[in-house]
C-alpha cells in the first residue's frame, strides 16, 4: 500500500492515507480491547517510539531479543493502521498497542475494558520542531513549508492528526474513566530509571534492579538510534527519504530554542495560555 499523496479525513481530522483507511479507522473505533492490553496513547513526536521500546523490554523481562529482531510496528502496532488487524489476529492477550487517535474516536471501545492506558506527553514546542522535521522526510505527509508556516498550521490544528491542544485535553480530562498513567517525555529524559520503575509498578511487573539496568541501557537515545527495528531505516526511501533527515534526530529537551524566534515563542505561549485556560493540567516542560 503506497497512497503517499492520499489524505484520509475521519471524524474531522486528517490522517495519512498511506497508513490509514476508512476500514482501519472503523476497526480501531470498534476494537474489543482486553483487560490484559497495554495501550500507549500519544500525539505524534511525543516519545512514542521510546515508550514502545521500554514496554517491549519490560514485557520480555529484560530480554532484548524482541526489540532487536522485530520491528516496533509489528510488536507494538498502531491500532488505526491498516495492517494492525492482521498483526493482532493471532495475539489475544498481553498485547502492547499504540495509538495517536483522539479520545472521542477510541474511548467508547477502550472504556469497555480494564486495559492499562499510558499517555505520554511532551512540550508542544519541541513537538512542533520534531514534527516539522519529520514532515521533511516522510513522503506520506504534506510538505511543511517554512517553520513559521508549519507553526501556524499546528496552532490552528490544521496539521495531520489534528489539534495537539484538543488531543491532550480530551484524554487527560477523561483519565478517570480508564486505568491510566500520565508520564512526560521530560520525566523520561530527567530520570529514565525512576520512570521505568514507575512503569513497572503501574504494569504490575516487578523487575530485579539488574533487569531495570538493562532496560535503561537499551533505551538510551544513543542505543535506540542505531537499532534498525525502531529507527525506520528499514522503510524504503520512497516512503521516508533518509537523505532528508533521520527519524531519530536529537532526542533532547528544549530543541525548540534553536528554532523559535522570540516573537514566535511569545505568540505560542499566549495561544497556549488561551487554549489551556479551561484545563487543570500542570506541566513541567524543562529539566
Amino acid at each position: 500500500m503506497a497512497n503517499l499523496d492520499v489524505t484520509l479525513r475521519y471524524s474531522g481530522i486528517n490522517f495519512p492515507g498511506h497508513l490509514h483507511t476508512m476500514q482501519s479507522m472503523r476497526f480501531a473505533e470498534e476494537f474489543k480491547f482486553c483487560d490484559t492490553d497495554t495501550v500507549i496513547v500519544t500525539y505524534p513526536k511525543s516519545g512514542t517510539t521510546w515508550m514502545q521500546e521500554i514496554l517491549t523490554i519490560i514485557d520480555s523481562d529484560g530480554s532484548q531479543v524482541p526489540a532487536k529482531t522485530i520491528p516496533n510496528w509489528i510488536r507494538t502496532p498502531w491500532i488505526e493502521h491498516y495492517y494492525c488487524k492482521d498483526v493482532l489476529q493471532n495475539k489475544l492477550d498481553n498485547r502492547i498497542i499504540t495509538t495517536h487517535l483522539p479520545y472521542h474516536i477510541l474511548s467508547k471501545s477502550l472504556k469497555n475494558s480494564n486495559a492499562k492506558v499510558i499517555y505520554v506527553a511532551r512540550n508542544p514546542m519541541d513537538i512542533i520542531v520534531s514534527f516539522y522535521h519529520f514532515h521533511k522526510m516522510a513522503n506520506f505527509l504534506p510538505e511543511p513549508g517554512t517553520f513559521g508556516e508549519f507553526l501556524e498550521k499546528f496552532i490552528l490544528g490544521e496539521v495531520h492528526f489534528g489539534s495537539w491542544f484538543e488531543h491532550i485535553k480530551e484524554w487527560l480530562s477523561h483519565r478517570e474513566e480508564f486505568n491510566f498513567l500520565f508520564i512526560t517525555y521530560e520525566e523520561l529524559k530527567k530520570d529514565l530509571r525512576h520512570s521505568v520503575e514507575k512503569l513497572c509498578s503501574f504494569l504490575e511487573r516487578p523487575l530485579l534492579p539488574e533487569v531495570i539496568d538493562t532496560i535503561v541501557r537499551h533505551c538510551s537515545f544513543a542505543s535506540m538510534k542505531d537499532n534498525q527495528m525502531i529507527n525506520y531505516t528499514l522503510i524504503p526511501n520512497e516512503i521516508m527519504d533518509h537523505q532528508r533527515g533521520k527519524f531519530m534526530r536529537k532526542g533532547i529537551v528544549g530543541d525548540w530554542k534553536e528554532h523559535f524566534t522570540e516573537e514566535q515563542k511569545q505568540l505560542f505561549e499566549k495561544i497556549f495560555q488561551e487554549k489551556m485556560s479551561d484545563s487543570n493540567i500542570w506541566f513541567i516542560w524543562t529539566l
